[in-house]
């Protein structure tokens, strides 16, 4: 049986001394009150340690709290997407009742001639006159909208429809030329004509003249159309068609036809002095329907300016309507880009900001 003492003895001796300089007793000295002894172990300066808690109720608090975070931001999307959502069928609806109306029109009031197509750029004229009505009168505020523009555009009907109620040579060929068109064009006056008194008088406070500048050389504030009205009555003073054969007549027509291919240029300008570029959207809706028209015109003079000649035979009044209207159409072309991306986005018209230094 081995002796209870010596270097490798265990635990029974209680004054046995190792070569360490530390006694290995029974009493729990050394390692055993590390490992279920009562006593310190020596090799750790006499510390205790105890260990770690698991606090469940602090975990289970931060945890909510960052469901709660991630929650309300995920309803935060929803809100946005579902506001967007919104206005974009807001905008759809307007376009698709224009759209249902036009082929009601159509089929039910137009004999489906090639000459419709003039008819129906004048439905849109009307239409976007009536949206800008809508914005002006139900926000009642003039925001954004340019009353030179306005005023360019009452002298475009008030012209046309004194040469089409006379005489018949500029009218549609298909039945909608019966009565429809006239309608039409005469609608078109007092919706132009209501929204010009909208801007000047009950909403005076929401015009943004200091926007409108376009044209204020030289000429009292408010005047600068001018400078567009008075050269395109000289040029259809003496280039004009014949199809009346009234001079009065011919040049009424002309004069509104030159005049309506830069009447929406004030506005374009406005839109781009206005803060940031920010358009509000019926006012965007009341430019792209205008436009919109100009290219279903566009359309019918491509095939058809032949006809407006003047007496002695020369088409040049037909050339100059043609590239008219083509130089208005390039205008437009940026806005149509950020129009069409807007409204598929459901986001504001934002459209790059220009020193306008290029515009009288």
């Amino acid at each position: 049986m081995a002796s209870s003492s010596g270097p490798y003895s265990r635990y029974s001796a209680p004054t046995s001394s190792s070569p360490y300089g530390q006694s290995y007793s029974a009493g729990g000295s050394g390692y055993g009150g590390g490992y279920g002894g009562t006593g310190p172990a020596p090799g750790y300066g006499g510390a205790s340690y105890s260990a770690p808690t698991y606090n469940a109720g602090a975990m289970d608090s931060s945890y909510s709290a960052q469901s709660n975070v991630r929650a309300e931001e995920d309803a935060s999307k929803r809100g946005k997407k579902s506001v967007a959502l919104q206005a974009l069928n807001k905008n759809v609806l307007i376009w698709a009742g224009f759209f249902t109306v036009s082929l009601f029109v159509y089929f039910l009031l137009s004999g489906g001639d090639f000459s419709f197509l003039m008819t129906y750029g004048a439905m849109a004229r009307m239409f976007g006159f009536g949206i800008i009505n809508l914005k002006t009168f139900k926000s009642q505020r003039a925001t954004g909208v340019s009353a030179k523009s306005m005023q360019l555009y009452s002298i475009v009907f008030f012209c046309r429809l004194t040469s089409i109620i006379r005489h018949e040579g500029y009218l549609p060929y298909d039945k909608s030329g019966d009565w429809l068109y006239h309608f039409i064009e005469i609608m078109s006056l007092i919706f132009t004509a209501s929204a010009l008194y909208g801007i000047t008088v009950p909403f005076k406070g929401t015009y943004q003249s200091d926007c409108d500048k376009f044209g204020e050389f030289n000429v009292p504030p408010g005047y600068g159309a001018v400078y567009l009205a008075l050269p395109v009555l000289v040029v259809a003073l003496f280039l004009h068609p014949n199809l009346n054969e009234d001079f009065l007549s011919d040049v009424a027509w002309t004069y509104a036809m030159y005049l309506e291919s830069v009447a929406l240029i004030p506005q374009l300008y406005m839109f781009q002095k206005q803060k940031n570029g920010v358009v509000e959207i019926m006012n965007a809706h009341f430019v792209a329907a205008l436009g919109f028209g100009r290219v279903m015109e566009f359309i019918f003079w491509m095939y058809s300016y032949h006809e407006l000649a003047t007496s002695s035979g020369s088409a040049l009044p037909g050339y100059i309507a043609i590239i008219a209207q083509f130089a208005q159409l390039v205008l437009m072309v940026d806005f149509f880009w950020y129009y069409i991306t807007a409204v598929k986005n459901a986001t504001p018209l934002v459209l790059p900001s220009h020193s306008g230094g290029n515009m009288v």
